[in-house]
């Protein structure tokens, strides 16, 4: 059965709100409620969520579709960037280029990319391992480490090139197994809203 991993999609960004704080703005609460008309939404029999705003109110959208209780696991969140606080956008892609490309040094004391790869797979992994994989279950969480999730899913080295289109809002889907290392990617990333779903 399927496993997904989706991120948040549009914010509103403010300066004066630390980022874990920001909620998602008029255009990602419209995209997640397009998501969550699709049929495998209510296919999904468990939501696990990062703990941050934006990503606790996308998994309640998809939750109350799919009729479940979404979960919190707070060691989903994003890439700690909290040394730097708020980057305005061209600073911050700069910064994030240099994150993915080297993942075993801090930017300016942000989380390390190898740090944050080894947190967000070793979440997954705690969840999936008491899981029945007979059952659909989606992950709620961020852009950053979900590209590390995927790079470390797909065997590769960590990259940007593995990251997700712009604006936020996409999954990419993994065949769902106790074990990380019997999972596999079925699919790359693709906005939530298009996505039509695993038959498997």
């Amino acid at each position: 059965m399927f496993a997904l991993y989706i991120t948040h999609p549009q914010v509103k960004i403010s300066a004066d709100v630390p980022v874990p704080q920001w909620g998602l703005s008029e255009i990602g609460i419209e995209r997640t409620r397009k998501a969550a008309a699709l049929p495998w939404v209510k296919r999904l029999s468990r939501i696990v969520s990062s703990g941050e705003t934006k990503a606790i109110e996308t998994a309640a959208i998809l939750a109350e579709a799919a009729s479940v209780i979404p979960e919190i696991d707070e060691a989903m969140h994003e890439n700690d960037r909290s040394a730097t606080g708020f980057l305005p956008p061209p600073a911050f892609e700069a910064a994030a280029d240099w994150f993915f490309a080297h993942p075993q040094e801090s930017f300016k004391g942000w989380e390390r990319a190898v740090d944050a790869q080894a947190r967000i797979v070793s979440a997954v992994a705690r969840v999936l391992a008491d899981h029945d994989p007979a059952r659909p279950i989606a992950f709620v969480g961020h852009g950053g480490v979900g590209t590390l999730l995927k790079c470390h899913l797909a065997s590769k080295a960590i990259a940007r090139d593995g990251d997700q289109p712009g604006g936020g809002g996409n999954l990419f889907a993994f065949t769902a197994a106790r074990s990380l290392v019997d999972c596999r990617l079925t699919c790359d990333w693709t906005p939530m809203e298009f996505w039509q779903g695993d038959r498997g």
